[in-house]
């Protein structure tokens, strides 16, 4: 299956080249915190040899509780986001939950991002679309692999190709995710390049009540499962300290985990590039 160059700041996505990682704390804390995250993960990548995009993101618009902490909002978030990339020189992503949203987003994001939750928006979808900006298009809890076709349809229509999508677990009975690999060939067949969550994939919805849970100790072994399976990004939530995040604590994963998962990570991913299994 040949799949499309996507092309996010200075990384390409291709289907052929090493895995890309998009990394980053759920929600922007703080400014920085922001560039702290950003700076750390920047280094690990360096140092593994990954081409890294900068996630995090400026309202979290569907926390479980109405208490919960949200983000700094579109204004502050964005000029946050725009100084990781002055500062940093890495592409940065963030979500955008409604058409409002899109047009101030488009001038920092190098990639926006469609939450699960709105996969099947129209409006959203093509209004993210005509910016002409890359769209990493999360695929919906609820949605098999093969449902995610429409929603790619509905962005084609508009001229633009520039898509990634992205593979974060289905729903599977009450406040629990399952990862079927076998979703990253389904989807890996509309000739876009296919990312595996591995964070989001171990969340527990709603598992603590009043806020999601999350079994990080799986986010590891999911995501060397992935890139053996031949998807072609991870994304992982990573944060100093995950016990005091703010936002997704539970599946997100330190700084050092990190580390450790991606110099397994990139072994794996040239022994898939070598045999041609990708």
């Amino acid at each position: 299956m040949k799949i499309k160059s996507v092309r996010i700041g200075s990384i390409t996505i291709n289907g052929k080249d090493p895995f890309v990682l998009i990394a980053g704390p759920c929600v922007i804390e703080s400014a920085e915190a922001t560039l702290y995250h950003a700076a750390a993960i920047k280094k690990i990548c360096a140092k593994a040899g990954v081409q890294f995009i900068f996630k995090s993101s400026f309202d979290k618009a569907n926390r479980t509780s109405l208490s919960s902490f949200r983000g700094p909002g579109l204004k502050q978030g964005l000029a946050i986001l725009a100084q990781v990339k002055k500062e940093l020189k890495v592409p940065v992503v963030s979500d955008v939950h409604c058409v409002e949203q899109v047009k101030e987003a488009a001038k920092v994001l190098d990639l926006i991002q469609i939450p699960a939750f709105l996969c099947r928006q129209t409006d959203l979808l093509v209004a993210v679309a005509k910016t002409g900006k890359p769209i990493n298009i999360k695929k919906g809890q609820f949605l098999a692999p093969w449902d995610m076709k429409p929603a790619i349809e509905k962005i084609e229509s508009t001229g633009n190709r520039n898509i990634i999508i992205t593979e974060r677990g289905v729903s599977f009975g009450y406040n629990n995710l399952v990862s079927d690999l076998r979703s990253l060939s389904f989807m890996r067949q509309f000739g876009y390049p296919v990312i595996f969550d591995a964070t989001h994939s171990v969340q527990l919805p709603g598992g603590q009540g009043k806020a999601s849970g999350g079994q990080r100790e799986f986010v590891s072994g999911l995501s060397r499962a992935a890139l053996a399976f031949g998807c072609d990004g991870l994304f992982v939530e990573v944060h100093r300290s995950p016990d005091e995040a703010l936002s997704d604590g539970p599946n997100s994963i330190s700084l050092k985990e990190l580390e450790s998962l991606l110099m397994i990570a990139c072994d794996i991913d040239a022994a898939i590039r070598k045999f041609k299994l990708r």
